[in-house]
């Protein structure tokens, strides 16, 4: 993380620096195997969560990716770089030789700002490098609702995907040769819209070291994505995803 400039006023002494409070955790999370699937994969959920001394539990809605902050305020405006992994999908997982997609590592940037201390706005802006080789991007708004005495704090809110023509193509999309293979139909894909829906999440303090973490998404596939060939005969329009989670926090001394 950087950081700007800071007066002789503004440098805090060592001695005066807050404690670090960190939540980890580990659960179970079921998602679809692929963008489009109808099929789920039972993986691990990983929780970290980190605030300083003397701030409210940590804002972080369940389909938030990994981010580090580079400019502005935590709770107000703010921006930065994320990251996102995609995982592989492979013909036999979709059931027909629609062609494979590999592993992604996608990179990007995110601007988040606050209208209230209950409404926040968030999108993300991410590059695909290996896999789909695409860009992606996600447009969220959480409202957010925070526990007496920080005892929890949850998040809900509707969501907006999108990507552009190439990643729709390799999810989607039916080339001349694949429908030859497959007996689908061609169809091209452009950029867009590809799945609107919403996530929740709750992270809950019951005891002054444990926590739970739970969430609840659902995404409809749009466009596009919707009136793939794929998805009509091997996939499905509907998209849901849940973890949960135990967490233990600890604090660190500065």
């Amino acid at each position: 993380m950087t950081a700007l400039p800071a007066s002789a006023q503004d440098v805090v002494r060592e001695d005066d620096k807050p404690d670090l409070q960190f939540f980890v955790g580990l659960g179970l999370q079921v998602r679809p195997s692929f963008p489009g699937a109808d099929s789920y994969d039972l993986g691990p959920l990983p929780v970290i969560r980190v605030r300083r001394g003397g701030e409210p539990l940590p804002i972080r809605s369940p389909d938030q990716n990994t981010a580090f902050r580079l400019l502005g305020e935590r709770d107000g405006v703010s921006f930065g770089g994320t990251f996102n992994f995609q995982s592989a999908r492979k013909e036999k997982d979709v059931g027909a030789p629609v062609g494979n997609v590999g592993f992604t590592f996608e990179p990007g940037v995110f601007a988040q700002g606050f209208l209230s201390d209950n409404l926040r706005l968030r999108a993300e802006v991410r590059r695909g490098i290996g896999g789909h080789n695409a860009f992606v991007g996600d447009v969220a708004a959480d409202y957010v609702l925070r526990g007496a005495d920080d005892r929890f704090v949850a998040t809900i809110g509707p969501r907006v995907r999108l990507a552009d023509a190439r990643y729709n193509r390799r999810y989607f999309g039916v080339s001349p040769d694949r429908a030859a293979a497959t007996g689908l139909p061609a169809f091209d894909t452009s950029a867009g819209i590809y799945a609107v829906g919403a996530t929740a999440g709750l992270l809950y303090r019951f005891s002054p070291r444990w926590a739970g973490y739970g969430y609840a998404g659902y995404d409809r596939l749009a466009g596009d994505a919707a009136r793939s060939p794929i998805t009509r005969a091997y996939g499905s329009r509907d998209q849901y995803s849940a973890g949960i989670a135990l967490t233990y926090n600890f604090i660190v001394k500065r």
